[in-house]
């Protein structure tokens, strides 16, 4: 009997031990140079993760920059298992799989309500295909804001960007600026501060928060709140890793980044206008106080912003990515775009 038990006690104290969480991450966050994203809301988040969700877990967190990772390359380290988890700039990480940014097209999904509209009905196919081609899981989808223009010439209209250098960061924006007669540049948030500076662009495109964090306003003049997308972002969990918890502790894992995703939610929401103003000399309670000029964009000006997105960017993005995937503008019109009430033909 006493044989027995033992060998009963070794069968099961493999499968018991597999069943244990893991004890540590490797996260990557945003850019140091978004301040308010990596210092204010995400770095606060890991250090308290484990007390946050009662795991015993010792958290390894460092903003990509740190670390030397560019937007790019996220998905690929991911799916390497090179980070447990990563911010992941989403449009300029799709560039390994166009689907993705189907989330958020340039000249879609313009203001706070019609983005979330979009969020919430891709989320389901983002995440499926993300395990599917990344061997990764969503934990968070959320916008740093309306992507609006700073620019360090004059500017009164969107006539006005027609020969400008405008810096992009998405396949789709590139799109739209080509359509308005623009040459976009592609340049990641932190080139974008000396490439205005040096005028080696014209403008450069980012929310109200990180232009006002980022100084954007020391090196432009022109401020445009007219709104090409929401940048969205979102936290990802390699799944080989994900799986290694289990299911209660996934739960407790997935409500702690829920929490994250409603802060990164409320910060862009809340702080846009207040950066606004920031911008432009009027009331400023938590950004640093600018003086460049605001140029009120007209309703002309968001016609002709909706016309260069249905010519320009929704045709670039369905050959793109129905090239990958034969169902994805398809799919898309089932999801975003009836959502949106937008049909890409």
């Amino acid at each position: 009997m006493i044989g027995a038990a033992c060998a009963l006690a070794s069968a099961i104290l493999p499968s018991a031990t597999m069943a244990q969480s893991p004890t540590t991450m490797r996260a990557a966050g945003n850019f140091s140079s978004s301040v308010a994203h990596s210092k204010g809301i995400e770095t606060p988040f890991f250090e308290n993760l484990a007390k946050e969700t009662g795991l015993s877990l010792s958290v390894n967190f460092n903003p990509m920059d740190v670390v030397n990772v560019k937007p790019e390359d996220a998905l690929r380290l991911l799916r390497s298992g090179t980070f447990d988890v990563m911010s992941v700039q989403i449009g300029q990480a799709s560039r390994d799989d166009p689907f993705f940014e189907g989330v958020d097209l340039a000249g879609v999904s313009t203001n706070f309500p019609d983005l979330k509209a979009a969020i919430d009905a891709y989320r389901t196919v983002f995440d499926e295909r993300l395990q599917r081609r990344f061997n990764a899981k969503v934990l968070t989808l959320w916008p740093f804001g309306p992507q609006v223009f700073y620019c360090n010439k004059p500017v009164a209209s969107v006539d006005d960007f027609k020969g400008l250098k405008i810096r992009s960061f998405t396949p789709t924006m590139s799109g739209l600026l080509q359509k308005l007669g623009a040459t976009p540049v592609t340049l990641s948030f932190t080139e974008v501060y000396s490439a205005l500076g040096n005028k080696l662009v014209d403008c450069g495109v980012t929310s109200p928060n990180s232009g006002n964090t980022g100084k954007w306003p020391e090196v432009t003049t022109h401020y445009v709140p007219l709104a090409v997308n929401g940048s969205v972002q979102g936290h990802f969990i390699n799944l080989a890793y994900w799986n290694k918890f289990t299911p209660a502790d996934q739960a407790k894992l997935l409500a702690a980044f829920k929490k994250l995703e409603d802060a990164m939610w409320n910060y862009a929401v809340t702080g846009t206008d207040d950066s606004q103003s920031c911008n432009t000399g009027g009331e400023c309670k938590n950004g640093q106080k600018f003086n460049m000029t605001l140029v009120k964009p007209s309703k002309e000006d968001a016609a002709k912003l909706a016309a260069a997105a249905a010519a320009g960017a929704l045709p670039l993005w369905r050959d793109a990515c129905n090239k990958v995937d034969p169902t994805c503008s398809a799919t898309w019109n089932k999801t975003v775009g009836a959502a949106r009430g937008i049909k890409i033909e």
